[in-house]
């Protein structure tokens, strides 16, 4: 069992790890800091999908630059407004470039703290602005207790264009039956031969069990195949067509290329474009205007897909990794440099505010390794079908990320739980009777699970009958 990235440099589009990390590779992992605890803000007992019962609530950044989105936005604040029966929309103010900390101590003294009744603090928020107006940071340490999402695009159409997508798709009538679409940049490399066997076929095997029960809501499940010498054709053409799907892909994400990126701008244009069979790459041109998922959802397994942090989560690792082995270095040259502005990807921003294009992205921000999906050899497609279960029976976007956020946060509490009997341990004067490499695994699986980002109000839902 190795580990496998997602990641394949822009240039010559081939896969930054050609071989993977042994799993020797992690005894270098760092000490695990354990994330915020799970809280709870809201009631269990109340239907999750219910707004006036969960209420809806934005984050925008501070000054000018926030009061312009949040005007572009305000036909969307009209609408959930009236979703909640009429209760009021509450707005929170953030500042820029939040660190972890200090987004943890906005939470507790802005979030927390606002003279708001519990029943009428919002347990959905959308977000609005890149990482460097509300941090990545910032959307973690939410997403721990509220179902976030967020709208980011270079240009105030897009905000625009997004909005009035939803608005249409929500007036107009419910849809019969569903599509659940799997799709595998089948590349020949290892990373996706791995995800294709332990993620993607018993994923579609389980979703196909699910329909002989009577759930999903009898959608259809069909896998994407490349056509030789076409990768990439069948994927538009299955996408295009206008019934609500939900789309499942994996592929390598586009990185850095071996000598460095020319200018930034051709960073945030490149980084995080898929990587198709034969050197092929799926950008934002080919889904800006054409239909691709119309009112679905797409969950886009790949390194970057949903944008690239301020800071990688696996820096510190890789750079002490990097010393000694050689494609360790390859991957660490791959992360952020710490002079370069955090962003969206170009390739989410593009289809979200397609007209003809999805309501909701789910992606990375960040490294996006095979052990998400994997424990020592053994596939996990169970973290990821919950979602898929979840949207093609109705549920909103939020509830349904939350399915695979619950591995976080069970990945989370035994590390606190590992990293006390440590402590204690230490305290007593003994050695610790943690396992290094089981505490380094679980650290691994943690740092891969969090980089999961929802794109888009996270309030949307596929157009179905109900």
């Amino acid at each position: 069992m190795t580990l496998e990235l997602l990641l394949a440099h822009a240039d010559d589009a081939r896969p930054v790890l050609r071989h993977g990390l042994t799993l020797d590779a992690l005894r270098g992992a760092p000490r695990p800091v354990p994330l915020p605890a799970l809280g709870k803000l809201w009631s269990e007992t109340a239907d999750r999908n219910l707004l006036p019962k969960q209420r809806w609530g934005l984050v925008a950044p501070e000054g000018q630059e926030g009061d312009c989105l949040l005007k572009l936005i305000e036909p969307l604040r009209c609408k959930r407004q009236e979703d909640q029966g009429g209760h009021s929309v509450l707005e929170f103010r953030v500042p820029p470039r939040l660190d972890g900390q200090s987004a943890l101590r906005w939470k507790k003294r802005i979030f927390r703290e606002q003279v708001v009744s519990e029943e009428d603090r919002p347990r959905y928020l959308l977000l609005l602005g890149d990482l460097e107006q509300v941090s990545h940071e910032a959307q973690q340490i939410l997403s721990s207790e509220a179902y976030v999402g967020r709208l980011a695009f270079s240009s105030h159409e897009g905000y625009t264009a997004y909005v009035n997508k939803v608005l249409r798709w929500e007036a107009r009538a419910g849809e019969a039956r569903p599509r659940l679409l799997f799709y595998t940049a089948r590349d020949g490399s290892e990373a996706t031969s791995l995800g294709h066997r332990l993620l993607v076929e018993p994923g579609i095997d389980a979703c196909r069990q699910q329909l002989r029960k009577g759930g999903l809501s009898n959608a259809e499940v069909h896998e994407i195949d490349d056509e030789e010498g076409r990768p990439g054709e069948l994927l538009l053409a299955s996408a295009a067509e206008p019934r609500p799907s939900v789309l499942f892909s994996m592929s390598h994400g586009q990185g850095r290329p071996i000598r460095g990126w020319g200018s930034p701008a051709q960073q945030r244009e490149h980084q995080g474009t898929l990587l198709l069979p034969d050197g092929r790459r799926l950008i934002g041109a080919d889904v800006a205007s054409r239909p691709f998922l119309p009112g679905g959802f797409w969950f886009c397994f790949a390194c970057f897909s949903a944008g690239t942090p301020a800071r990688s989560n696996y820096e510190p690792w890789l750079r002490q990794l990097s010393e000694t082995d050689e494609s360790a270095r390859q991957a660490f040259a791959s992360l952020p440099h710490r002079e370069e502005r955090p962003f969206i990807a170009a390739l989410p921003q593009a289809v979200l505010a397609n007209p003809n294009g999805p309501l909701a992205v789910v992606g990375h921000v960040d490294l996006a390794w095979s052990y998400s999906f994997s424990d020592q050899g053994r596939g996990t497609p169970e973290r990821f079908v919950g979602i898929l279960k979840s949207l093609t029976e109705g549920s909103r976007a939020g509830p349904a990320l939350s399915h695979l956020l619950r591995y976080l946060n069970e990945a989370n509490n035994s590390l606190v739980t590992l990293h006390a009997q440590e402590e204690a341990a230490r305290a007593a004067g003994g050695s610790s009777v943690v396992n290094p490499h089981a505490l380094a695994e679980l650290w691994m699986r943690r740092q891969d699970l969090a980089g999961y980002m929802l794109l888009g109000d996270p309030a949307v839902r596929l157009p179905l009958a109900r």
